[in-house]
């Protein structure tokens, strides 16, 4: 039976009225750095007092806006051995994103989710956080992604960095009116349409879920603006049965497994080939050879990325190892050294939205660093495991 009381009033275009059996849904789209969005959440949570008010957010977003200081109980050393230090560069280079246009438009991104959890607070409305662990989706994405296009969406994370490109009057007023994180993502996604699927059409999927399981009759749902047609579209069908696979991080398949270890597994064997061929001597010219190929290179990495004098020893003694196993790269382990030898202050967390944007900011920021270190250390073992393999199999087959 359709709930002709809620909502009281017409909100406009920013705004749909969905109906789900006797639960009435009032989605409002919003953007992410827009003042006028975090008024319209605030003027409708104080008029319709909804029974829930359901948020575009994941515990750990939600913890990043409500939390400024949040920085002071981030154990990196944790995220090193969880391997999780690309999950967070990709978080910090889309924070950073959204701070930068935020900046141009006089207000913080996310705003208008923290807003909305305010004014619920403030009425003693509980709230629903209804978004994907953001961890999981970025991951998901990745793996959705071939190896060849990898390289493309890290690229377009990276350049919107560095996009310094002058916004006019015009401009501004369009960006107040959209969701620009989704806006981003709906880009990546025309040319990546695996990624697209991810980063979009499943959080449509996991949200319109959420919101339709929340408690209540009456229901405020807060979303960017890019998700409101997706999830109109979707909230209709019953998708529970895939709520349980579009949030699992899909395992490692067992062709790149194979893959993965037959690579040093062949680098081994033929060590051992070339020494019964052609003798211990060479065998160990060759193994020498390895060494030195893997180590002098992912040590100039951490040299280029002005690692610790400890981190640039542990690439040239750890690179020669970890190439021979898929479970550890070196970039992890030369990390986990900066980490310790130079551990980053709380200044330059706080400051790293900003420090990211910028060239040298990279080198003059010790968190940043720690991420050339893990990245340019494991560039130089990925091309000294191609040399020094090249090398090898040469010889064996000479």
């Amino acid at each position: 039976m359709t709930d002709i009381s809620f909502p009281s009033q017409e909100y406009g275009d920013d705004t749909s009225v969905i109906h789900q059996g006797d639960k009435t849904i009032l989605l409002v789209g919003t953007a992410h750095i827009s003042q006028d969005s975090a008024d319209l959440v605030e003027e409708i949570i104080g008029a319709e007092r909804p029974d829930v008010v359901c948020i575009e957010l994941d515990e750990k977003r939600f913890s990043a806006l409500s939390n400024p200081k949040r920085w002071e109980n981030l154990d990196l050393k944790q995220i090193i051995k969880n391997k999780q230090l690309s999950t967070l560069l990709v978080n910090l280079v889309l924070a950073s994103y959204q701070k930068k246009l935020g900046g141009k438009l006089g207000i913080q991104p996310g705003t208008e989710l923290l807003t909305a959890a305010r004014a619920a607070k403030k009425l003693d409305i509980p709230i629903e956080l209804c978004d994907r662990d953001v961890r999981i989706t970025l991951r998901r994405a990745w793996k959705s992604t071939s190896f060849f296009k990898k390289g493309y969406l890290a690229a377009t994370l990276l350049a919107s960095l560095f996009d310094d490109t002058e916004l006019d009057e015009e401009k501004l007023a369009e960006l107040r009116k959209k969701d620009v994180l989704s806006e981003m993502m709906n880009e990546i996604g025309e040319a990546l349409p695996a990624a697209k699927h991810v980063l979009i059409d499943e959080r449509d999927i996991f949200m319109a879920e959420n919101i339709k399981s929340a408690p209540g009759k009456h229901v405020v749902a807060v979303v960017g603006a890019g998700h409101m047609a997706g999830i109109q579209k979707v909230i209709s069908t019953d998708n529970s049965g895939r709520m349980e696979e579009i949030k699992t991080i899909p395992p490692v398949s067992k062709t790149w497994k194979i893959v993965g270890w037959s690579i040093p597994a062949a680098i081994l064997l033929s060590l051992v080939a070339i020494g019964f061929r052609q003798g211990a001597e060479e065998a160990g010219s060759n193994a020498l050879y390895w060494f030195l190929a893997n180590g002098i290179p992912s040590a100039l990495g951490a040299v280029v990325a002005l690692g610790h004098p400890a981190t640039i020893l542990s690439a040239f003694a750890a690179a020669p190892i970890t190439s021979l196993t898929p479970v550890i790269g070196a970039g992890y382990v030369c990390a986990f050294v900066q980490v310790m030898t130079k551990p980053p202050v709380v200044k330059e967390f706080e400051t790293v939205s900003a420090d990211i944007a910028t060239f040298h900011g990279w080198w003059q920021n010790k968190l940043l660093r720690i991420f050339l270190v893990f990245l340019m250390t494991g560039l130089g073992s990925f091309i000294g495991t191609w040399v020094g393999g090249y090398r090898i199999f040469t010889n064996l087959f000479a």
